[in-house]
């Protein structure tokens, strides 16, 4: 059995799995925003002159706050755009679902049965270790 070819095989299923679409064509329609865009590139340079700034040996601290200040209120806009809210559920979705898949490997690295064995749920933890067999 060739793991790696294992592993492109599992790639290509997640290639198909309805949260990578999802992801996909959440980018496409960000890529498409040209208000986000804008949004987006204007935060960049707002936050390439705030290093700058930070960087001088008699830095404006007026200046800085103000830079701070407009870089909040512009992510906030960023943030808010319907675009960037769907993006940010859909790469959420991804995250979770590669979380699950490196927790299932990471067990059966830990020798666990790869049929029966179930991640930990760092969602539902409680802190309380005693209470499930711990985080892995």
């Amino acid at each position: 059995m060739d793991v790696i070819k294992l592993a492109r095989q599992l790639g290509a299923a997640l290639q198909q799995d309805e949260r990578y679409i999802a992801l996909k064509k959440a980018q496409e329609t960000n890529e498409a925003d040209n208000e986000l865009n804008e949004m987006i590139a204007k935060l960049q340079l707002l936050q390439l002159s705030f290093q700058q700034e930070a960087q001088k040996e008699e830095k404006d601290t007026a200046k800085l706050q103000e830079m701070d200040k407009e870089f909040g209120q512009l992510y906030s806009q960023v943030m808010a755009n319907e675009n960037m809210k769907a993006y940010e559920t859909a790469a959420a979705e991804i995250d979770n679902l590669m979380k699950y898949i490196n927790g299932i490997f990471t067990l059966c690295l830990q020798g666990e049965d790869p049929e029966t064995c179930e991640p930990h749920d760092e969602q539902n933890c409680h802190g309380d270790c005693c209470a499930c067999g711990g985080c892995h």
